[in-house]
């Protein structure tokens, strides 16, 4: 069903960045969410300040970007592979009016620290446990969880921790299904299946420059439209001594989150937490399959596929934030004007 966004009202420049681009598309959408609500779905005429701080989990050293009212419902956004928390410097500024947003790096990711291997074990229960620590470190008991691909099982397993936290999700190229696992995943497999040395250096293949921008540009429209800074500061990151036997650790691991797919599914069914679904429709590494199979668990979630492929918010950033601005202020609570900001 064509689910046409309509927003009304004054707009700051930043947020008429964001109508012009809603305007120029239809999205495909499995629910019909009411019009926008004028008043909480503008982004502030100023943008919110976002702080860049660290601080010490589990003797792990936890980079974080955090905006917003303290008092205010909590985002938690959690990035994909092969970047960091910098994936979300353009969406962050866009929901921080009306939000505390908080957006780790996972550790061997963007600032966080890289612990030796030998000394920590590299794996996407790491992962979640460590955000967990970071979030009752910041007091931050609930939130809705904004999940991309990596993002997606360190989020879930985090909801099965806890899922009374959970108020919301956002889903973004992040898969829990069968359905989303492509012909992409197929050496992947073949190294979950026969740990060989062999089949390890050939996932070396997926660390390289050229693999990093395909991430970013292929299945998007209009390839100028993505900056380039993106995939040199991920390739940068990566290229760090060391880091790759950390990559090529959790392309092993990631098959542990492939059997919590169950335990996934019944979270969805039983929890029924909101969903909104936005999606890049020409995702080579998780195809709309991935999106829709959601629906199975989630027959009320929200789905939108974008014309563009994995790193979507890299082209339809604004066009997100006002789908998640909507869905947001019809999904959490209100808050009142004038709470402080996060510092």
């Amino acid at each position: 069903m064509l689910c046409p966004t309509s927003v009304s009202g004054r707009i700051s420049l930043a947020a008429m960045a964001v109508l012009v681009a809603l305007s120029l598309r239809s999205p495909t959408s499995a629910a019909s969410p009411p019009a926008p609500a004028a008043t909480t779905t503008q982004p502030a005429a100023l943008s919110p300040t976002v702080h860049y701080r660290s601080k010490s989990i589990g003797g792990v050293e936890i980079f974080y970007r955090e905006a917003g009212p303290v008092d205010a419902p909590v985002l938690l956004l959690l990035h994909g592979f092969p970047s960091s928390s910098h994936m979300f410097r353009n969406l962050i500024p866009l929901l921080a009016d009306r939000y505390r947003v908080i957006a780790p790096d996972y550790p061997g990711f963007g600032h966080s620290g890289v612990p030796d291997r030998a000394q920590f074990t590299y794996g996407f229960a790491a992962f979640a446990d460590l955000v967990d620590g970071l979030m009752g470190t910041l007091g931050a008991e609930h939130y809705a969880l904004y999940v991309m691909d990596f993002g997606a099982p360190v989020g879930y397993r985090l909801a099965l921790k806890h899922p009374e936290r959970v108020t919301a999700l956002v889903v973004q190229n992040g898969n829990a299904y069968e359905d989303g696992l492509s012909p992409f995943w197929s050496p992947l497999k073949a190294y979950w299946a026969d740990g060989s040395q062999a089949n390890r250096e050939a996932l070396r293949a997926g660390l390289t420059p050229e693999a990093t921008r395909s991430q970013y540009v292929n299945g998007v429209a209009d390839g100028s439209r993505i900056d380039p800074d993106t995939w040199l500061v991920d390739q940068a990151l990566l290229d760090r001594p060391g880091v790759d036997e950390i990559m090529l650790d959790l392309f092993k691991d990631y098959a542990s989150n492939i059997a919590l797919y169950p335990q996934f599914h019944a979270f969805f069914r039983e929890k029924k937490p909101p969903t909104l679904i936005v999606w890049g429709a020409n995702d080579e590494i998780f195809p709309a399959a991935g999106a829709r199979a959601y629906l199975r668990d989630l027959p009320k979630a929200e789905l939108h596929l974008l014309n563009s492929g994995h790193f979507a918010l890299e082209d339809k950033g604004a066009e997100i934030a006002v789908l998640m601005r909507d869905f947001l202020a019809r999904s959490l609570p209100a808050i009142a004007p004038g709470k402080p900001a996060a510092r």
